[in-house]
């Protein structure tokens, strides 16, 4: 197979990992009795906020594993996963609020496609990247862009801004909501 090849099956075993992860990680919280360890990695409420952590974490994981395997024989792994965990929220939040404001409630079908489609747009735009070939001069700052993310979603779980990406906007609450 060839390496560009290898990379595709990497990168759609991917969007299948995120998404089935992801999915779980929307309900494991009060599965798990509301562990507040767990608030970490899993949705805690309804805010755009959480749905955003639950794509993010499961692809961060896959990312660690496609790392062992895929960082030699590809250019610009950290750069390409750093765009990759950015585009996935990105999108998520533009295409949330738009189709929002354009039908003025909320739709569960739309809100499960533009799951899906975030993370088959953040899985491509990887694939991209990896399978460049040229090496970028950013790929060494993408560890920073990646930390500040990742530190992003550990604080503001516990600590969320009061804006309405972070309101839960069943309970009209922000971050770890008591039922």
């Amino acid at each position: 197979m060839s390496s560009k090849n290898a990379v595709l099956v990497w990168e759609i075993t991917g969007f299948i990992f995120i998404n089935v992860v992801g999915t779980l990680l929307h309900f494991v919280f009060v599965w798990f009795g509301r562990w507040r360890p767990l608030a970490l990695i899993a949705a805690v409420n309804e805010s755009t906020w959480e749905h955003l952590k639950i794509a993010f974490w499961p692809a961060l994981c896959f990312a660690l594993v496609e790392y062992r395997y895929l960082r030699r024989g590809t250019n610009n792994f950290m750069l390409a996963k750093t765009v990759s965990l950015y585009t996935m929220p990105v999108l998520i939040i533009l295409l949330f609020y738009a189709y929002l404001w354009i039908i003025g409630h909320d739709v569960l079908l739309l809100d499960i496609l533009i799951f899906v489609v975030a993370i088959g747009i953040g899985q491509m735009v990887s694939f991209r990247v990896l399978t460049s070939k040229s090496g970028s001069k950013l790929n060494g700052r993408a560890w920073t862009l990646l930390l500040i993310l990742t530190l992003a979603f550990l604080l503001f779980t516990f600590s969320p801004p009061h804006m309405v990406l972070f309101k839960d906007p069943i309970t009209g609450g922000y971050g770890i909501v008591v039922p």
